[in-house]
């Protein structure tokens, strides 16, 4: 049977290192002023951070768009495998403006994978109830595979939304999704990493109460130098680690030394951030035996 465990380090805390970014990726390489890259450069920042970080993450988080079976050979054991199977409806250098199942994705999943993530867009407008049926349905599906759910909804004002307060979307959206259960769910920073320390912990622990279930943390939003401050904050708070991607390697995009950089830079991030959640982040287990969890102890259930 499947658990946590398969993601986590043996505190039962999650260091995860995401790497599923598409166009999002070949944008940040423009911004850098190093031009939109051939695939082939996308494929070969993927699996330089596989081989550089991924003997110090809990899990790493592929797409199986640019060169997935090269991430999975990069990787080692223990280090566990999350593949992103969210299509996204995405304008060429803007957000994500939409997303759905990639149903090829789930047609044929390779048996090292431990979890499937989707990205989900959290909006009160019309389409709401639809985008909570296809979270279940994720869930389910990947429930079916024998395999865990990664449920990463981020919140965006609806179109005419006037006063839109994103900390308190952010906590509607995870007591509306988390109430489905899946295995661990991934949610936007409070307060996007802003404000003092105690700022950060009041706003991580109203959005615990908001939980059920496992939660981490992403980095998208987030000053990279304030990532660790948030990561802290989160967990003492109840937050059971982070998956995360820009705030690790996010400068070294376009580096002619990217193994290099990826070392000097990224690898001692990753290092102090794991210690971090070893030392205060909630266990996974103790999160998945709160009352009337159904999860994290087996997708495959």
């Amino acid at each position: 049977m499947t658990t946590l465990d398969a993601l986590a380090r043996p505190t039962g805390a999650f260091a995860m290192v995401a790497m599923d970014q598409r166009e999002s990726l070949r944008h940040m390489f423009d911004q850098a002023g190093h031009g939109r890259p051939a695939d082939e450069v996308l494929i070969d920042f993927k699996v330089a951070v596989a081989e550089t970080l991924g003997p110090h993450a809990s899990a790493f988080l592929a797409d199986r768009t640019y060169g997935f079976d090269e991430v999975r050979a990069a990787l080692a054991e223990p280090t566990g495998l999350i593949l992103a199977v969210d299509a996204l409806d995405q304008v060429d250098g803007g957000p994500v403006g939409d997303t759905d199942i990639d149903d090829e994705a789930l047609s044929g999943i390779p048996d090292q994978v431990d979890a499937l993530k989707l990205l989900l867009i959290w909006r009160r407008d019309t389409r709401r109830e639809e985008r909570v049926r296809l979270a279940a349905r994720f869930i389910e599906e990947a429930r079916s595979r024998g395999v865990l759910s990664v449920l990463e909804p981020v919140v965006r004002a609806a179109p005419g939304e006037q006063g839109f307060d994103a900390d308190a979307a952010i906590r509607e959206a995870a007591r509306e999704l988390s109430a489905l259960r899946p295995d661990l769910y991934k949610a936007q920073v409070p307060l996007a990493g802003s404000g003092d320390e105690k700022d950060q912990r009041l706003a991580s622990a109203a959005l615990n109460e908001c939980m059920l279930g496992p939660w981490v943390v992403l980095s998208q939003g987030v000053e990279r130098e304030r990532f660790a401050d948030a990561v802290r904050a989160a967990c003492i708070e109840g937050a059971s680690g982070f998956l995360a991607g820009r705030a690790l390697w996010s400068d070294v995009v376009g580096e002619k030394d990217l193994r290099g950089e990826l070392r000097r830079r990224s690898v001692d991030r990753l290092k102090a951030l794991g210690d971090i959640v070893d030392e205060h982040a909630r266990p996974w287990r103790e999160s998945a035996s709160g009352p009337g969890y159904a999860g994290g102890d087996g997708g495959s259930a």
